[in-house]
């Protein structure tokens, strides 16, 4: 309004400034213009698309090195505006995962299996169970249970049931965090297995597993209270045992896994019968 006054109605500085109720200070300060950010805002997106877990002077002292002379304080704000200051948990990008087709030859070792059950103690107390299974003879070979399984007890059990019963040609799994670990890569590359994950939300790509759970929960973990993890293992060994040797499969004329593991071996006597 003041500038009005004095351009248009020819009035002096100090009544125009009187009239429009600021001071003459006002008046002669040179008014700055507000600097865009777009460039820092563009900078720090792009800081974030190659390097997220960068800090604040980390991803600064980078964009010094880039030629910008931006004061840290501006940055900062900026920063702050965008909320990177913020705890970030970027998801972790899982590579495409191709159809696996659910045919395994009626092998020993040809292909497993594993996938991990949840349940809990009396108390309360949440607990977990790996399980793995020889697809092509049905057969379990194992479950641990513990309250935790990391990708390193997953590598210790297929370990221990390499000890005994060799190699698989091929491992499917889902996409868990234990299971596309580089732990279990590293181990299946150097025993030439063959690491197959299906796809996300696709259980029934694993189901021969699948079908091996839901017999595993109505047989053991819905039939009984358990009070104890050495409780749980007990029942579970057993329960292994019945499964292999006395327990009639469908899916194997009637037979027993371990009856039908020793027809398939004797068919074939290159292969090795394992106890």
């Amino acid at each position: 309004m003041a500038r009005t006054l004095v351009l248009e109605h020819e009035l002096s500085v100090g009544k125009a400034c009187e009239a429009s109720h600021i001071s003459r200070t006002a008046w002669y300060r040179q008014g700055s213009e507000k600097k865009s950010d777009n460039a820092i805002i563009d900078g720090l997106n792009a800081m974030m698309e190659r390097r997220s877990g960068w800090g604040f002077w980390k991803c600064y002292e980078y964009l010094c090195k880039q030629g910008h002379d931006w004061n840290h304080k501006r940055v900062w704000r900026v920063y702050c505006l965008m909320k990177l200051n913020l705890p970030r948990r970027k998801k972790r990008r899982l590579p495409e995962r191709e159809p696996q087709r659910l045919t395994v030859q009626a092998r020993v070792n040809e292909s497993w299996s594993l996938d991990f059950m949840h349940d809990a103690l009396y108390s309360g107390k949440r607990f977990r169970t790996l399980n793995v299974l020889d697809e092509g003879v049905r057969e379990s070979l194992g479950i641990e249970v513990d309250t935790s399984l990391p990708a390193l007890r997953v590598v210790r059990l297929l370990e221990q049931i390499k000890d005994w019963r060799g190699t698989p040609k091929s491992l499917r799994v889902d996409n868990g965090p234990e299971l596309i670990s580089v732990t279990l890569q590293q181990w299946c590359e150097e025993n030439e297995v063959k690491l197959m994950h299906i796809q996300p939300g696709k259980p029934n790509q694993n189901a021969y597993i699948e079908r091996f759970n839901r017999t595993f929960r109505h047989e053991v973990l819905n039939a009984y209270i358990f009070n104890s993890l050495q409780q749980v293992r007990d029942i579970t060994q057993k329960w292994i045992v019945d499964y292999n040797e006395q327990r009639p499969h469908d899916a194997l004329q009637g037979l027993t896994p371990t009856e039908y593991r020793n027809k398939i071996c004797h068919e074939n006597s290159s292969l090795e019968l394992y106890p």
